[in-house]
């Protein structure tokens, strides 16, 4: 069959994955949300389901009052001995760590952490012992790709951290993962920054400790100098043999919201790619070394598309999250209605508000929610992070209630529009396409345009950082309550 990139969609950049009893998982990143770690089971590599997450307590993850894109970096997803393994940095705390579960539908452990620094850990089992890899510098001083041999039940290091390959010339080496090979070490990494310069790069070993030698056709992967091209930024990437023998680099990558459109308000996503060993042992990868949109795989199934989401069909504990800390007394969630209870912390603040969020998935989507207010402030947000969002409420005025626009660009914070309304309760609107937000709001058989907010904004090209744009709903100051919540993409059911 012929699927399309991405294979799944929205802002779940830094894919790991791995393979146990018949079937594939996948981990993400996270950075600010909570719970931590998305974690999604395939059949094909192309369809994946969210089975929960990883990081579900705050024991495991401390969050609380870190900026945006701080937090959990680059997780990496192994299987060993029956038992499941994710790693990952907390990057406020600027510690390595790792936890496990032998149930990959229950909890996992607290964390046990790597006295080895840098980021975008990974693990590597062979013959009953374990190495930690990273990117960062060894004990002697020396930077690039870092290996220690770990012992996997304390964390406790078994030999010194030693320097293992500098990369192929690009900046930013990270993502390194190993793996054996028809006999040879296979280190592959990323290169060039996680933008438009983004490339996969590899070494080849006939020993886990080295010499690590740079393959003469790197990088094998990237969308750098495929202009115009809806897809850029490939690279982070893990290798997966599917269940026909078949190689595939699983990475990220974002799409432009147009060809002349350098910006991109999704975040980064999950692009497949099929992957080779040639007649002289060669990696090779994509069409001449890029992602493409689409390409053939082996098997009798279809590609889903993205469902209609409401409060019926998605689970609180595993489709949507929160801003840093849960306080778990200002969410009553239901499959009729969500309630959520503002402090006085907004969404400007580095901080923890009442909020709750979907990711979006894909650019041209409708949002809406009838909306009822007490007191105080709550609505819908199209949130890239606490300087830049775009926020569609209903507020308690001395006046009664009035519904208003207001964009947040840069810390820059605009009233765009307001309109009184009839009573305290209303449908909020959000109509996107590549290029805007449009909010509207209903009363009864009426509906007004408040005003739109361009996607440039919500982009890491203007915000910087690494995250994509949630859908969430929100409150401040008072209690708002949020029912026939549907949420609908143009390529969905």
């Amino acid at each position: 069959m012929i699927y399309k990139n991405p294979v799944l969609k929205g802002f779940y950049p830094d894919p790991s994955v791995c393979t146990a009893n018949g079937k594939y998982y996948m981990v993400c990143s996270s950075f600010q949300y909570f719970p931590g770690v998305p974690l999604f089971w395939s059949d094909d590599l192309v369809n994946w389901k969210q089975i929960g997450y990883v990081l579900t307590r705050h024991s495991q993850v401390m969050l609380d009052k870190i900026p945006a894109s701080g937090g959990v970096f680059a997780p990496t997803i192994r299987y060993n001995d029956g038992r499941f393994y994710m790693v990952t940095t907390n990057d406020t705390t600027h510690r390595n760590f790792y936890v496990y579960t032998d149930d990959i539908y229950g909890e996992w452990s607290e964390p046990i952490e790597v006295d080895q620094g840098g980021i975008d850990p990974s693990l590597y089992f062979e013959d009953g012992r374990t190495f930690f890899i990273s990117n960062g510098e060894d004990d002697y001083g020396e930077g690039g790709v870092v290996q220690c041999e770990i012992d996997i039940a304390t964390g406790k290091k078994l030999s010194h951290s030693k320097s293992i390959w500098k990369g192929s010339g690009g900046r930013y080496l990270e993502s390194p993962h190993i793996y054996k090979i028809d006999g040879r070490y296979i280190l592959m990494a990323a290169e060039g920054g996680t933008e438009y310069g983004h490339m996969i790069t590899y070494a080849v070993a006939d020993n886990i400790w080295g010499e690590y030698k740079t393959a003469p056709n790197n990088p094998i992967l990237t969308n750098r100098n495929k202009a115009p091209y809806i897809i850029q930024g490939i690279g982070h990437g893990d290798l997966v043999f599917d269940k026909h023998g078949n190689l595939y680099i699983l990475s990220l990558g974002f799409r432009q919201t147009g060809i002349w459109m350098p910006y991109h308000n999704l975040g980064r996503e999950v692009f497949l790619t099929p992957a080779h060993f040639d007649e002289n042992g060669l990696l090779y990868a994509g069409n001449d070394g890029t992602t493409d949109e689409s390409y053939e795989i082996n098997g009798d199934f279809e590609q889903e598309k993205l469902p209609v989401y409401t409060f019926k069909n998605t689970d609180p504990d595993i489709d949507w999250c929160y801003l840093r800390k849960y306080h778990p007394d200002n969410y009553e969630l239901s499959s009729e209605k969500y309630v959520l209870k503002g402090t006085d912390i907004t969404l400007d603040d580095v901080d923890s508000p009442t909020f709750i969020a979907l990711r979006q998935r894909d650019f041209v989507m409708e949002l809406s929610a009838d909306v009822k207010v007490d007191r105080g402030e709550g609505g819908i947000t199209m949130y890239m992070c606490e300087n830049e969002h775009y926020d569609i409420a209903l507020r308690k005025t001395d006046n009664g209630t009035e519904a208003v626009l207001k964009l947040n660009i840069g810390g820059i914070k605009h009233e765009q529009n307001k309109t009184a309304i009839n009573g305290d309760t209303a449908t909020l609107i959000v109509r996107a396409d590549n290029y805007n937000y449009n909010f509207f709001v209903r009363c009864g058989d009426r509906e007004q345009y408040l005003g739109s907010g361009q996607t440039k904004y919500l982009t890491s090209e203007v915000s910087g950082g690494f995250t994509g744009t949630m859908t969430g709903l929100y409150a401040v100051g008072g209690t708002a309550e949020f029912s026939s919540f549907v949420c609908k993409y143009s390529d969905g059911e």
